[in-house]
């Protein structure tokens, strides 16, 4: 699992220095960089939220086979894990704006 995700970062960021390349020096207010820059924020941030809820929606789902009243308490925790996937969104929005 670890090979395959560095092999994406890889093939992500070999992406991105080859249109860095294009764009040369000077960077226009719509550079296809900061697209791709917006679009790795969103990508890498919800490849890490999906993989942080399915682990503890995992482990939730073993706390309330033995205990149905945990049920409340995994929910604060996932919701938490949705929020990496916001936080990407947020610094997308942000790459793109300024």
């Amino acid at each position: 699992m670890k090979k395959k995700l560095m092999m994406i970062a890889v093939t992500c960021l070999a992406a991105v220095s080859v249109f860095a390349q294009e764009a040369g020096a000077a960077a226009v207010s719509g550079s296809p960089l900061k697209y791709m820059a917006a679009a790795a924020a969103v990508g890498i941030a919800c490849i890490g939220g999906g993989m942080a809820v399915g682990k503890i929606g995992a482990a939730a789902m073993g706390a309330m086979s033995e205990n149905a009243e945990l049920s409340g308490k995994a929910l604060p925790f996932v919701g938490l894990a949705e929020g990496i996937c916001l936080w990407g969104f947020l610094v997308a929005l942000l790459i793109i704006v300024m």
